[in-house]
C-alpha cells in the first residue's frame, strides 16, 4: 500500500524541498495564460490579515490563488475560488472527491516539495499554504508572492481551526459573504446529524475513527483522537470517542496496531475506518479480517464496522466535513 498523505518526515522534506527550489525541479511549470481563469471576488479594497507568521498585506482581494496544501484547496473550492495551480492535482482529486478541482489545473509538484517555478509560471496574486512545509521554503515563495501560511490544523480545536481557515481564505479572496454561507450550512448539517442521532437513541453512542496501511508486512493503524478533524466533529455530534491519548499536537493522530486495538473494551463501539480502494485499501481490509486477534475484538464480533466511503479528505474543509457526519451518522443503525 502506498505510504498513506500526512504520514512524511518533514526534516527530510525540508532539505527535499529547498533542493528542488533552488534547482526549479519537481512540478509541471506553465504558462500564465494557460491557468484559467481567476475566480472574481467578491469585495474590493486592500486586505489586512494575520496568518501564523504574522501580518500580511494585500493590496487587494487575491484571484489568482496557487494552493500548496489540499485543506487549503478544499476551503478555497467551498468559498467558489478557482485556484489557478494546486499542489499534486491528481491525487487531490482521488482522495476528495468531495469538492474536485478541475483536472486540467496547473500542478504545481507535490504538498511536501512545491516547485517554485512552476509557482511563478502562474503569476498568482496570493500563495496558500501550512506550517508543515519548512519556514526557508515558504521564505523563498514569498519572494516571489504573497503567502498566507495556516497550521493544517490545531489539536485544542480542530473544528474551531476549520472555521479560522476558511474565514481567514475568504476574507483573502474577498468572499466573506460566501464563507458565513458555508459554515450555516456546516452548522446546520452539525444539527440535522445530532438530531438524527438522538432520535436513533445514540446520543453519546461510542465510536473510534482509523485509518491505516501495510507497513513492511505489518498492519499499521492511526487513530484518531477528539483532537483531529474528525475526531472533532464525532465530538460535535455528540458522540464518545474511545481513543483519547496519544495524538499529536497538530492533527491529533495516534499510532497503534492491530494487537494495541485490544484497548478498545466497550463492545458497544463502532469502529469507522478509511480504507481507500485506489490506494490499496483492500490489502489494508483483508490484513485486518484475516488476523486472530482481530476476530476477537467485541466490536467485530458485535459487528459493529463501518468503513468510510472513498473520497473524503481526512483533512478538508467543510466539504469534507459535511460528507463525513452523513457517513458517522449512517454509521449507527436507526439514525
Amino acid at each position: 500500500m502506498r505510504t498513506p498523505p500526512f504520514r512524511r518526515t518533514l526534516a527530510a522534506a525540508a532539505t527535499a524541498v529547498v533542493a528542488a527550489l533552488a534547482l526549479t525541479a519537481c512540478g509541471t511549470t506553465e504558462d500564465a495564460d494557460d491557468a484559467g481563469t481567476p475566480s472574481a471576488s467578491a469585495a474590493t479594497g486592500p486586505v489586512d490579515l494575520t496568518d501564523e507568521r504574522g501580518p500580511v498585506h494585500l493590496d487587494a482581494p487575491a484571484e489568482a490563488v496557487v494552493s500548496l496544501e489540499w485543506g487549503l484547496t478544499e476551503s478555497l473550492v467551498a468559498l467558489g475560488v478557482k485556484p489557478v495551480g494546486v499542489a499534486d492535482v491528481k491525487n487531490y482529486n482521488i482522495y476528495d472527491t468531495v469538492a474536485p478541482v478541475d483536472a486540467a489545473t496547473p500542478d504545481v509538484g507535490t504538498r511536501g516539495e512545491p516547485s517554485l517555478d512552476a509557482i511563478v509560471a502562474l503569476k498568482p496574486d496570493l500563495v496558500v499554504a501550512t506550517t508543515d512545509l519548512p519556514a526557508t521554503v515558504i521564505e523563498q515563495i514569498t519572494k516571489t508572492a504573497p503567502v498566507i501560511t495556516l497550521k493544517g490544523s490545531d489539536g485544542t480545536d480542530p473544528i474551531g481551526y476549520m472555521r479560522k481557515t476558511l474565514t481567514t481564505l475568504a476574507q483573502a479572496t474577498g468572499t466573506s459573504a460566501k464563507a458565513t454561507e458555508v459554515l450555516a450550512g456546516f452548522d446546520a448539517k452539525v444539527a440535522a446529524g445530532k438530531d438524527a442521532l438522538a432520535k436513533a437513541g445514540r446520543t453519546g453512542a461510542p465510536f473510534t475513527m482509523s485509518d491505516g496501511w501495510i507497513d513492511s508486512g505489518t498492519v499499521a493503524i492511526r487513530m484518531y483522537t477528539p483532537g483531529s478533524f474528525f475526531g472533532g466533529l464525532g465530538k460535535e455530534l455528540g458522540l464518545t470517542n474511545q481513543w483519547t491519548e496519544g495524538g499529536d499536537k497538530d492533527y491529533g493522530l495516534a499510532q497503534t496496531d492491530i494487537e494495541g486495538l485490544t484497548k478498545i473494551t466497550n463492545a458497544d463501539s463502532t469502529f469507522v475506518y478509511v480504507a481507500n480502494e485506489t490506494d490499496g485499501g483492500g490489502e489494508f481490509t483483508k490484513a485486518l479480517t484475516g488476523n486472530a486477534v482481530w476476530k476477537q475484538l467485541g466490536f467485530v464480533k458485535g459487528g459493529h464496522l463501518s468503513k468510510l466511503p472513498d473520497g473524503i479528505w481526512m483533512f478538508g474543509s467543510v466539504p469534507s466535513a459535511n460528507a463525513y457526519i452523513d457517513a458517522l451518522v449512517a454509521a449507527f443503525p436507526g439514525a
